[in-house]
C-alpha cells in the first residue's frame, strides 16, 4: 500500500512532455509511479480535472532572514514554490562576526528593501561561520526547502571588517577565496555578488560593487576546488562587456555556472539579443553561462503605503505621512489640500527617484486581478492626454481608489515596446532560466514572488495581447529547468525515484490576487504579499503542506545542500 496516491490526474511531468492522465504514487520522500492506475494508498488526493505538476524551483530569493524565523516561508509557498535558493545579489547574513550584525542588516535593507526593525527582532544570530548558518537553516522544520548561497557582501565584511569598501590586499582575496570554499563544501549551492549602481545601503554601494576582476577570479577559481556552486551576478551591463571575459574567463577556470540577471532596458533596448547569442555561443563550447530572466516585468507597485510613489516627497504629503492610512486618505480628498499637493514638485535632487516616480507613460493601474501587460492606452499619460487633465491629478484620483490601497504598476525594464514579446523571447531561449522573483524582498515596493503562477494565470491561460505558451513548456521553465541550473538532480520532474515535491492545481480556476500591504513581519514590519486561488494541495517530500491554499500543519521541509 503507497503512502500516497494522485489519482486520475493531467500528469504535466516538468521534462516538457506532453501532458498525460493517471496516478502519481509516493512513498515515503519519493515517487514510487507515475502514470497508468497505482494500488491502494493511506491518503489519496483526487486528481480528476486538476494538473499534477512538480513544486516550483524559485532560484533568485531573499529570504535569508526570514527562513530563520518563518516556517512558512511565505508568499512563496503560496504560490506552489517547493524549493528556494536564497543568498542572490551578494547580500545575506553569513559569515558575520559579533558585532558585525548590523551592518549586515543594513545592507539588506538598502539593497532589498526588508525592514530592518523586522530582521533586528526576528533573526536570532546564533551563528558565525557561513557551515553554522547551514547547519541553524537545516535545524529548523519549514513548509519548503531551502538552498544557500555565499553573499561576497557578507565575505568582504568578515575578512576587511570596516574596510569592507576598499580594495583588499593578496592576502585577504586569500582568506575570502577559502570562506567561499569551506562554504561549497559545507553544502552552500554558490557565491553571488552584485556589481549594479542600483544596490546601495546607507554607507553607499555595497561592498564588492567595483571590485577588481582578480579578487573574483579568485573566488572563482576556490569554487572549482570546492567542484560545484553557481555563481550568480547582477551587473548594470549584463553579460556584457566589460566583464564578459572575465565571466567566460572563469566559467572556464571553474568548471561551474555562471547565471547573470537579464532584462530589456530602455536605454538599449536591442542589447539583450547579443546576450542571448552570446549564451548560445558559449553553451555549444561547452560553458555553462545562464542569463537569468523573469516572466514578467520587474515593476514598482506605487500606492500610499508603499516605499516610493510619486507625491512621496512633497511637503504636503511628508506633512501627512504619518497618519493612519484612513486619516491620510481622508485628508488627501479635500480641496484645499489635494490643491496644494498638485501645485508641488518633488522636493528631492536624487535625479533617478524623479525618474522612476515621473514616467507616466510607464505608470499603469494594476487592478484586480492584476494585470501585468497593460496596454499603453491605460497609462497615466495617456489617460490624461484624453481627459486634458495633468498627470499628477490622475495619479492621486487613482492612488485614492479602494480607499487608498489602490497600486500602480510601473514597470522597470523589459517593457520598452508595451508588451511582453521581449519577455516571451528571453524566456524561452534554450540557454536561460527564470529566476529574479526576489521573494522576500522590496517588501514595500514590488511584490514578485508570484511569478511562477504568472506562467499559468497568463502565460498559458490569459494572455490576449500576443502568443501564449503552453502548458508543458511553462511547467518546464518553473522546474526542470531551474533545478538543473542549481545541480538540484533529485527534483523538477515528476518520475520514480524523484523527490515527491508535487502541485496538485486547478489551472482553469487558478487566480492572482491584486497584492495587500500586510504589517505581520517581527516588530510590526510591513511587506507586500499576494494571494492566490486554485493550488488545490502541494506536497512536499511527500508530505501534504496545504489543501486548498491553507497550511496543513506539515514542515517536511529542511536545508538543500550541494554535493
Amino acid at each position: 500500500m503507497h503512502d500516497l496516491v494522485v489519482r486520475g490526474a493531467r500528469i504535466v511531468d516538468g521534462s516538457g512532455a506532453p501532458t498525460f492522465v493517471g496516478d502519481v504514487a509516493v512513498d515515503g520522500a519519493h515517487i514510487t509511479s507515475v502514470g497508468g492506475a497505482a494500488g491502494k494508498a493511506h491518503r489519496e488526493l483526487d486528481g480528476d480535472g486538476l494538473v499534477a505538476a512538480p513544486g516550483w524551483v524559485d532560484v533568485h530569493t531573499h529570504y535569508d532572514g526570514q527562513a530563520t524565523w518563518d516556517p512558512e516561508v511565505s508568499p512563496s509557498s503560496w504560490h506552489g514554490v517547493t524549493t528556494v535558493v536564497m543568498g542572490n545579489c551578494g547580500v545575506g547574513f553569513a559569515p558575520v562576526r559579533p558585532g558585525g550584525e548590523s551592518f549586515l542588516i543594513e545592507l539588506m535593507e538598502g539593497v532589498e528593501d526588508i525592514p530592518g526593525s523586522a530582521l533586528h527582532e526576528g533573526i536570532e544570530w546564533n551563528w558565525e561561520s557561513f557551515a553554522e548558518y547551514l547547519d541553524a537553516l537545516d535545524a529548523m522544520p519549514r513548509v519548503m526547502d531551502v538552498a544557500a548561497q555565499v553573499p561576497h557582501a557578507a565575505v568582504r565584511a568578515f575578512v576587511l571588517g570596516e574596510r569592507a569598501h576598499e580594495e583588499a590586499t593578496a592576502d585577504e582575496i586569500m582568506q575570502m577565496a577559502e570562506i567561499v570554499e569551506n562554504a561549497l563544501r559545507a553544502g552552500a549551492v554558490g557565491f553571488t555578488t552584485s556589481r549594479t549602481i542600483l544596490h546601495r545601503s546607507k554607507h553607499g554601494l555595497i561592498p564588492g560593487t567595483d571590485v577588481t576582476p582578480d579578487e573574483l577570479l579568485a573566488i572563482g577559481d576556490a569554487m572549482g576546488r570546492a567542484g560545484h556552486g553557481v555563481f550568480e551576478i547582477v551587473s548594470d551591463h549584463q553579460g556584457r562587456e566589460p566583464e564578459r571575459d572575465w565571466l567566460v574567463d572563469l566559467a572556464r577556470r571553474s568548471g561551474c555556472t555562471v547565471t547573470y540577471a537579464l532584462a530589456q532596458t530602455p536605454f538599449a533596448p536591442e542589447a539583450y539579443r547579443a546576450s542571448l547569442d552570446d549564451a548560445s555561443r558559449h553553451a555549444s563550447e561547452g560553458l555553462r553561462i545562464v542569463p537569468q530572466v523573469s516572466s514578467r516585468p520587474t515593476g514598482m507597485l506605487f500606492g500610499l503605503q508603499s516605499s516610493l510613489h510619486p507625491f512621496i516627497t512633497h511637503p504636503t504629503y511628508r506633512a501627512l505621512h504619518d497618519l493612519p492610512l484612513a486619516e491620510r486618505v481622508a485628508r488627501l480628498r479635500q480641496t484645499d489640500v489635494r490643491d496644494a499637493l498638485l501645485s508641488e514638485k518633488p522636493a528631492t535632487e536624487n535625479v533617478i527617484a524623479i525618474g522612476l516616480m515621473t514616467r507616466w507613460a510607464q505608470i499603469f493601474p494594476l487592478g484586480d486581478p492584476p494585470d501585468y501587460e497593460p496596454a499603453p492606452s491605460t497609462s497615466v499619460a495617456a489617460v490624461a492626454l484624453r481627459e486634458r487633465r495633468a498627470p499628477e491629478a490622475v495619479m492621486l484620483d487613482w492612488m485614492l481608489e479602494r480607499d487608498g490601497t489602490a497600486l500602480m504598476f510601473a514597470p522597470l525594464a523589459s517593457y520598452v515596446a508595451f508588451d511582453h514579446e521581449a519577455i516571451r523571447e528571453m524566456m524561452t531561449h534554450p540557454a536561460t532560466v527564470l529566476g529574479l522573483s526576489d521573494g522576500g524582498a522590496h517588501c514595500g515596493l514590488i511584490c514578485d514572488a508570484s511569478m511562477p503562477t504568472t506562467l499559468l494565470t497568463h502565460w498559458v491561460r490569459d494572455r490576449s495581447r500576443g502568443e501564449r505558451l503552453s502548458l508543458e513548456q511553462a511547467v518546464h521553465l518553473q522546474t526542470a529547468r531551474t533545478a538543473k541550473t542549481y545541480g538540484f538532480d533529485d527534483r523538477g520532474i515528476l518520475a520514480a525515484g524523484m523527490r515527491a515535491d508535487l502541485n496538485l492545481i486547478d489551472v482553469d480556476g487558478l487566480r492572482l490576487h491584486a497584492p495587500e500591504m500586510v504589517f505581520d513581519l517581527p516588530a510590526g514590519g510591513r511587506r507586500l504579499v499576494q494571494h492566490v486561488d486554485g493550488y488545490m494541495a502541494t506536497v512536499v517530500a511527500g508530505q501534504v503542506t496545504y489543501v486548498d491554499g491553507t497550511p496543513t500543519g506539515e514542515r517536511p521541509g529542511r536545508l538543500v545542500r550541494a554535493s
